[in-house]
C-alpha cells in the first residue's frame, strides 16, 4: 500500500492500518531488528575479503592486501563525501530503494573482483567501496529524531561491531572449504543478499516519529546547501574538536578491523576463525548497554555532556588495554576485547548520542545524516592518508610481520588517547558556552 509523505517529518507516513501502529510496543523491536539486520548484511559485502592474507603478492613493492584495503577504503571515503550532500538532501521515501541499488552495485563489484586477474581486480574493490559508504546514513535516517533514538541506534551500531567479526569468520570458513581467495568475497556477499533485501523491506514499515518525539528531539528535515553552511558557521569550532576525536578513533578502529589477522599473528599464532566473532560479541554487549542507556536521560544538554564523558571513559579503557599489554597482564583475547571497548565507546557515542543530542538541544533545522557524514568522511579520509603514508614509508614490509602491525597499532593508540582527551576538553568548554534551545524549551521527561 502506498505511503503518503509529510514534508515536516523525516520519514514517510505509514498506512493507517499498519500493524506496527496497531501494536506500538512492537515498533521499537521491529526497528532495531530491521536496522541491525540491514547493516549487518551490508558488512558481508565489505569486510570478508580482509580475512584472506593474499600472501606472497605485492604491487609496486607494497603488500597486496594493504593495496586492496586502501583501494576499498578510498572508494568508501569518496562515498562518504558524496553522502554529506546526498544524505542531507535525500527525500525520505527514496531511502529504501537507494539501499537496494547500492548493495546490488557492491555485489557486482565483488563478482568483478573474482573474475578479473590481479592486480586489475584492485579496481573492482575500489568500485565495491563506492556505493557502500552511503548505506549507514540511509539506515540511520529511519531511526533519528525519536525519544528512543539512542537505543535504536545502539542496536544499529551493534551490527557493525558484531558483523566485523562474524563476516571475517564467514570468510575464514569459506577459505577453509577451499573457496578461492578472490571469489570468497562474492560468495560471502551471496549468502547475505536475500536477507539484506528482507531487512530493507522491514525498514520501510517503521512508523515515523510521533508528536512527543518531535517535541523532545526537534523535527528532522532535509538540509540544503545554505542551511548546511549556516549550521557550520554557527557551531564550527565545537564541531572541529569533535571531528578530530572522531578522525583518530576511525583510523584506529579501521586498523584494528582491517588487519585483525595480522595483529592476532603477534598475539596468538593459533587463532581459530571463531575468535573474531567471539571478541566482538563481548565488545558489542558492553557498547550496546552503555551507549543505549543514554535514552534514559531526558534533558538534551545533560545527555550531550554525558556522551562526551562516555567518550573519555572509552579512552581510559583504551589506556588500560595498552598498559595491560605492555606489562603482560592481559591475554591476547582480552587485550582485543578491552581495546575494542575503548575504541567503540566513543565511536558509537557519536552515532547514538553526541550528534543526535547536539541537534536536539540546539533545535536547529536539519538532520543527523549531514553531521554524521561530515565526521565520517573526514575520518575515512584520514585513514586513507595514513595507509598511503605508511605504504610509502614501510613499503612491502607493512603487514608481512605481525609485530610490525601490532607495534603500529599500539603507537597510534597512545597518540589517539592523548590528542582525543585534549580535544574532548576543548569541545566541552566550547559547548558549555553555547546558548542552546534546551535552556529555553522545556524538556520532555525521560521514558519510564
Amino acid at each position: 500500500m502506498p505511503m503518503s509523505q509529510s514534508p515536516s517529518l523525516p520519514q514517510p507516513l505509514p498506512a493507517d492500518d499498519s500493524f506496527l501502529n496497531r501494536y506500538p510496543w512492537l515498533a521499537p523491536v521491529w526497528a532495531i531488528l530491521a536496522a541491525f539486520g540491514c547493516y549487518f548484511c551490508m558488512y558481508a559485502f565489505r569486510k570478508p575479503f580482509t580475512a584472506a592474507s593474499f600472501a606472497n603478492q605485492s604491487l609496486f613493492e607494497i603488500d597486496f592486501k594493504v593495496v586492496l584495503v586502501t583501494a576499498q577504503v578510498m572508494g568508501y571515503t569518496i562515498s562518504k563525501f558524496w553522502g554529506i550532500k546526498l544524505i542531507a538532501e535525500l527525500a525520505p521515501e527514496r531511502r529504501a530503494t537507494m539501499i537496494v541499488w547500492l548493495i546490488g552495485l557492491a555485489m557486482i563489484a565483488l563478482v568483478l573482483f573474482g573474475w578479473l586477474p590481479a592486480p586489475w581486480n584492485v579496481v573492482a574493490l575500489f568500485l565495491n567501496g563506492l556505493p557502500l559508504g552511503m548505506v549507514f546514513g540511509l539506515v540511520l535516517g529511519f531511526l533519528e529524531g525519536r525519544r528512543l533514538t539512542e537505543a535504536l541506534t545502539a542496536g544499529l551500531c551493534a551490527s557493525f561491531i558484531l558483523a566485523d567479526g562474524v563476516t571475517k569468520s564467514v570468510g575464514r570458513w569459506l577459505l577453509a572449504i577451499e573457496v578461492p581467495e578472490t571469489w570468497m568475497p562474492a560468495a560471502a556477499g551471496g549468502i547475505f543478499l536475500l536477507p539484506a533485501l528482507l531487512f530493507t523491506w522491514m525498514l520501510t514499515k517503521i512508523p515515523p516519529p510521533n508528536a512527543d518525539d518531535i517535541a523532545a528531539r526537534a523535527v528532522r528535515v532535509p538540509m540544503n546547501r545554505e542551511e548546511r553552511w549556516t549550521f557550520l558557521r554557527k557551531y564550527g569550532w565545537g564541531i572541529f574538536w569533535l571531528i578530530v576525536v572522531y578522525l583518530l578513533v576511525t583510523i584506529l578502529r579501521s586498523i584494528r578491523a582491517d588487519f585483525q589477522p595480522e595483529i592476532w599473528q603477534s598475539l596468538d599464532n593459533k587463532t581459530p576463525a571463531t575468535t573474531f566473532a567471539q571478541t566482538e560479541m563481548w565488545v558489542a554487549a558492553g557498547v550496546l548497554l552503555i551507549n543505549g542507556s543514554g535514552v534514559l536521560i531526558g534533558n538534551n544538554r545533560l545527555a550531550f555532556f554525558v556522551s562526551l564523558g562516555t567518550c573519555a571513559g572509552g579512552f581510559l579503557l583504551l589506556t588500560a588495554a595498552l598498559l595491560g599489554l605492555q606489562y603482560q597482564q592481559l591475554s591476547g583475547f582480552w587485550f582485543m576485547v578491552l581495546l575494542g571497548l575503548g575504541l567503540y565507546l566513543p565511536y558509537v557515542a557519536f552515532h547514538t548520542t553526541v550528534l543526535e543530542r547536539m541537534l536536539a538541544m540546539t533545535r536547529e533545522r536539519g538532520n543527523i545524516g549531514f553531521l554524521m557524514y561530515l565526521v565520517d568522511a573526514t575520518g575515512y579520509l584520514g585513514y586513507v592518508g595514513v595507509m598511503i603514508i605508511k605504504n610509502l614509508v614501510t613499503g612491502k614490509q607493512s603487514t608481512s610481520a605481525g609485530h610490525n602491525m601490532l607495534d603500529w597499532l599500539v603507537q597510534f593508540s597512545w597518540l589517539t588517547v592523548v590528542v582525543s582527551m585534549v580535544c574532548l576538553i576543548c569541545s566541552w568548554i566550547y559547548f558549555r558556552g553555547v546558548k542552546t534551545a534546551s535552556e529555553r524549551t522545556p524538556e520532555i521527561a525521560p521514558l519510564k
